[in-house]
């Protein structure tokens, strides 16, 4: 297991008027930049296992606690948690790094936010690495409206919209337990049952399957939710119709050379067409669930560095 006194010290960059909390690391690799986008309910540290590895690769790796996280701003206007606003804050730290693009690396809504990132910012992007969320069509309707009708109420993309403030209450009150019984692997199957299942996830006494890191790990998040809440993260879902709009008139294309991870046991859908709308991709599987890097981290690391040598050598 990771020591989390071997992560990089953060520090405080201003971009897009606010503050991100950065840990950065092989500044000796100057020129050739990787930016690590963290998911939902996560954390810089979820890349704690891929940061050295880049780094060894000979890769300057920047990774930021995105806005709503760690020590980084939290906004109080829901719509400040939009794609434009969340785009905005990696264009502002390329800025201030001083790089015309970088390879963004995402994962779960990081993932989302990259996919975002080439199509709003394309010329800031040379590459681009998702794990978990493939990329998602626009299509005719909005995402929330889809969802709604596909998945009902009690969906937590729903929910999260349709009852602002109850679940980020109910997380808040059961920090720890949450974060424990949601950073699991290798869960038994287990019948789908009425109601918000993150809340009951939040309020489960036993978690199910083991656990995906070890206690010092799993204290790092404990930790920066516990002072930074979960509302922050919680505004990104509540964007997801907004951006919707924002995307409308955006070229749908991901033009840049992708690779797309996924989790063999992962609940998230992989894309039926992948190359439809990001054509020069390549796709992956490991045996695993949701939190990829966290879960196989050493196969991860070769499949990310393998995939970077080859295209960085053309």
């Amino acid at each position: 297991m990771f020591d989390p006194a071997a992560f990089p010290e953060p520090t405080l960059v201003p971009v897009n008027g606010v503050e991100l909390e950065v840990f950065e690391a092989g500044r000796e690799n100057a020129g050739k930049p990787v930016v690590l986008c963290h998911g939902w309910p996560e954390h810089a540290f979820s890349w704690r296992y891929q940061v050295p590895a880049l780094v060894a690769a000979g890769y300057h790796v920047i990774v930021p606690n995105q806005r709503g996280y760690g020590r980084s701003s939290r906004p109080a206007e829901v719509t400040d948690y939009d794609i434009e606003h969340l785009t905005g804050d990696l264009v502002g730290l390329l800025d201030h790094y001083g790089y015309a693009d970088a390879t963004f690396i995402g994962h779960d809504w990081g993932a989302m936010v990259v996919w975002g990132l080439a199509l709003l910012h394309p010329k800031r992007v040379n590459k681009v690495i998702n794990l978990s969320l493939p990329y998602q069509e626009r299509g005719e309707r909005p995402w929330l409206e889809f969802m709604e009708e596909v998945f009902g109420d009690d969906f937590y993309f729903v929910h999260f919209n349709r009852r602002p403030g109850v679940a980020d209450a109910v997380f808040e009150e059961n920090t720890f337990r949450f974060l424990r019984n949601l950073y699991r692997k290798n869960e038994p199957p287990k019948e789908p049952r009425p109601g918000m299942a993150l809340i009951d996830l939040a309020r489960a006494e036993k978690p199910l399957g083991e656990p995906v890191m070890s206690d010092g790990e799993l204290a790092v998040f404990v930790s920066a939710f516990e002072s930074a809440g979960f509302t922050g993260g919680v505004n990104w879902y509540r964007n997801l119709d907004r951006n919707w709009h924002l995307l409308a008139d955006v070229d749908p294309v991901v033009r840049q050379p992708t690779l797309m991870i996924h989790g063999d046991r992962d609940q998230v859908r992989k894309s039926p067409r992948p190359a439809a709308f990001v054509p020069d991709v390549e796709v992956v599987g490991l045996d695993c669930g949701h939190w990829i890097q966290q879960e196989k981290p050493e196969e991860t690391n070769l499949i990310i560095t393998k995939w970077l040598e080859r295209h960085d050598a053309v």
